[in-house]
């Protein structure tokens, strides 16, 4: 599906949306929504800090149970973890025959923590991109690409539906991509794990760590290993391979092509595969439930051994220095292109 398909909101014009949950994707989704011309009530526990920025963004706020007794499609925008206790004891009893409940990501479902009862339509749309985003590009006209899948479909009208909230929540606007629960779950955690949070992050502290050994200053090392990756990255945003390679030097060219590949070789492939498999034969999501219910002692605890890094306190003196940070600037989408040409990196 392309921007140039038209999308309706029709299938949800006059029926009652709650929203479960105001974190990044909840408050975005719920205003991109009401300003689509949607009738939207946000389901939170009562006084809380969630709470009370809805209010303040004029939301009805009202308990999950009574908003999902009252809504004909129910996002379930919660954390993950929260999900199924959240299902047990406010969405199942009191979602009504027919209505539409709607997941952001697949997990719970996928991995069966969530068994949604037969009598309700089952659907996903996964904003590619956080919150703000979502609500940034919806302001100015645009949107975020989004997948979404049908995993039950009672009503009958189920994929009208979903293709209603992606309109309403501006991705219909850019690209619709359709998948299914498994796919889009089973990318996203490989994604995070092996690329985008995992690979990326440990490729960088390893770097650093390898010039510090040899001798090098931290702040150069730093620089050289985390602060330029925002400039490869847009390059890659932006263009592709296609258009990092237009804009680094012939010699960073060189270096990319024959060294590159020593690095992240056919090991680091064997490794990826085997994480993949992690995820498809849900060894990692019984992981993760057991730590989250058992306390979360051994994630916190890695979480602050990361923390620690020694590229974290040298990052931290270095960036109070950098007062377009300080300022929330952002660096327009040339520049970082033209910087990193004129630096001949």
């Amino acid at each position: 599906m392309n921007k140039h398909q038209a999308f309706s909101l029709h299938e949800l014009e006059g029926r009652r949306i709650g929203v479960l949950g105001y974190g990044s994707q909840g408050r975005a989704h719920a205003l991109n929504l009401r300003d689509s011309g949607l009738q939207v009530t946000v389901g939170l526990r009562p006084g809380g800090a969630t709470s009370a920025r809805a209010v303040a963004d004029g939301f009805h706020v009202a308990t999950p149970a009574e908003v999902a007794g009252t809504s004909d499609l129910l996002a379930v925008l919660a954390p993950d973890m929260a999900q199924p206790q959240l299902y047990a004891d406010a969405i199942a009893p009191h979602l009504h025959t027919g209505s539409t409940l709607l997941f952001a990501h697949g997990f719970n479902v996928h991995f069966a923590a969530i068994a949604p009862r037969r009598d309700l339509d089952v659907v996903l749309v996964a904003p590619k991109g956080p919150g703000a985003l979502v609500r940034r590009e919806f302001e100015r006209g645009a949107g975020v690409p989004c997948l979404f899948a049908v995993h039950q479909d009672a009503s009958g009208h189920a994929r009208d539906r979903v293709l209603a909230y992606a309109a309403g929540i501006g991705g219909a606007r850019t690209q619709l991509i359709e998948t299914s629960f498994r796919e889009e779950t089973e990318t996203d955690l490989f994604g995070e794990q092996a690329v985008l949070c995992g690979g990326a992050t440990e490729l960088v502290k390893q770097g650093f760590e390898t010039l510090v050994e040899a001798g090098y200053q931290p702040e150069v090392a730093y620089y050289e290993c985390m602060h330029e990756l925002k400039l490869i990255v847009d390059l890659l945003y932006e263009g592709g391979l296609a258009q990092m390679h237009r804009y680094i030097s012939e010699t960073a060219q060189y270096g990319d092509l024959t060294r590159g590949p020593r690095i992240v070789n056919g090991e680091t492939r064997q490794r990826m595969r085997e994480v993949l498999a992690e995820i498809r034969d849900g060894r990692f999501a019984r992981e993760w439930v057991a730590e989250y219910a058992a306390g979360n002692s051994s994630y916190k605890a890695l979480k602050q051994k990361d923390l620690a890094h020694p590229i974290e306190q040298v990052g931290a003196g270095l960036r109070a220095q950098m007062s377009w940070l300080r300022a929330g600037e952002e660096v327009s989408r040339e520049p970082a292109s033209a910087q990193k040409r004129a630096a001949g990196g």
